[in-house]
């Protein structure tokens, strides 16, 4: 009766404890959760600042086949020549570019007004789209006078110039646009600045934080852990050099494409190609977008022109560039990627979509090693 009773005990004990874990784990899995939520631009600027840190280390491998030098000289070789080449377009290529932005601009916003314009007069409502419109003046609205009717000079001045609550008005809408501006170029530059940093102090010593990361985990499920940072950190590796080399493939391509075309602002339209490119599928359609939108002003054969470029560029992205480059990198199907995409830009804007992919890999490894785990283990098991 008595071993009876401890073995009750014991098994009431064993359900209280494996209740407790489990409520705890369900507790301090909701709260991750939760601080990832609200704190996701933070994670993801963080993660971006590791990217930049894991391209910096790969190409410091890269350069390390070739010379043999200590890590941190060839990480300042490979920092230096990356300033160098974008202090070149900045030196060489800065007022063409400054040029080409604001006409690309112009020309993107006269193209909308154009687009809706067509829309409205096939009966089709862009209320909803929010384009304005540019050609509508203040004289539309207003008031004209009536005929034989004279003014008077105070008539006129009080007609001409507005009143104080509307220059207050005005003064106040022109100082909050300022400090919205403003508030908006201090966070770019300051995230720009985060990354970078985040960057060069990961590269620097890829091993200090390697291993203070394996310290981390468990001793017990430290080999494991090895494995999978590993096999994440030279996937990522691989993947970004792989992507650096198509976007610049992409950018060449579209910019002499658009040139031979004749499209103004070609230049500064290949940059934002190649930019785009690191953003799969779906930066993709937004260039070609773009481009055929820039296109439309130089006349219907361009934009067809500029159209066909966009399909040849995109074959040339997806059907050779990417099976022959990154073929070792990544094999996540297309409609997987596009949907984790569409997933994370809804939840979490254009950081979500911009570091899917990347994030998309680093679940494939896990799901990858733990599957080829579970294989070794039934077939001992077997």
């Amino acid at each position: 009766m008595t071993d009876s009773a401890d073995n009750r005990l014991e098994a009431r004990g064993d359900l209280a404890w494996a209740i407790s874990v489990g409520g705890i784990g369900v507790v301090g899995f909701a709260a991750l959760l939760l601080f990832a939520w609200y704190f996701a631009a933070t994670l993801f600027l963080m993660f971006a600042g590791m990217l930049l840190g894991v391209a910096l280390n790969a190409m410091t491998n890269m350069l390390g086949r070739v010379v043999r030098l200590p890590h941190s000289l060839r990480l300042s070789i490979v920092c230096l020549v990356l300033a160098g080449l974008l202090s070149g377009v900045v030196f060489l290529g800065g007022a063409t570019i400054a040029q080409q932005a604001i006409v690309l601009s112009d020309t993107i916003k006269s193209q909308l007004v154009g687009v809706k314009a067509f829309l409205e007069r096939n009966g089709i409502d862009t209320s909803y789209f929010e384009l304005g419109n540019p050609a509508a003046t203040p004289a539309a609205t207003a008031t004209p006078a009536t005929p034989g009717s004279a003014m008077t000079p105070a008539a006129t001045a009080t007609r001409n110039f507005p009143g104080a609550g509307a220059l207050a008005s005005s003064g106040g809408a022109i100082v909050s646009q300022t400090l919205k501006l403003l508030l908006g170029t201090v966070s770019a530059v300051g995230n720009f600045f985060i990354v970078l940093f985040l960057g060069l102090t990961f590269a620097a010593q890829p091993g200090v934080y390697r291993t203070g990361l394996l310290y981390m985990a468990p001793a017990r499920h430290r080999a494991r852990t090895t494995i999978i940072v590993d096999r994440i950190s030279e996937t990522l590796e691989r993947w970004l050099i792989a992507q650096i080399i198509t976007m610049a493939a992409v950018f060449v391509v579209t910019w002499i494409g658009l040139a031979l075309i004749g499209i103004q602002s070609s230049f500064i339209l290949g940059i934002q190609a190649g930019l785009l490119a690191f953003i799969p599928t779906v930066g993709a359609l937004v260039a070609g977008l773009i481009v055929v939108l820039a296109s439309l002003a130089s006349g219907w054969v361009a934009a067809a022109s500029a159209f066909a470029l966009f399909l040849g560029v995109h074959a040339l992205e997806s059907y050779v560039l990417t099976p022959i480059i990154q073929r070792q990198a990544l094999d996540i199907p297309p409609a997987t990627l596009f949907g984790f995409q569409i997933l994370l830009g809804v939840v979490f804007g254009i950081w979500g979509i911009s570091l899917a992919l990347p994030l998309m890999a680093i679940v494939k490894v896990l799901i990858d090693h733990f599957k080829a785990d579970e294989a070794a283990t039934g077939a001992v098991a077997a």
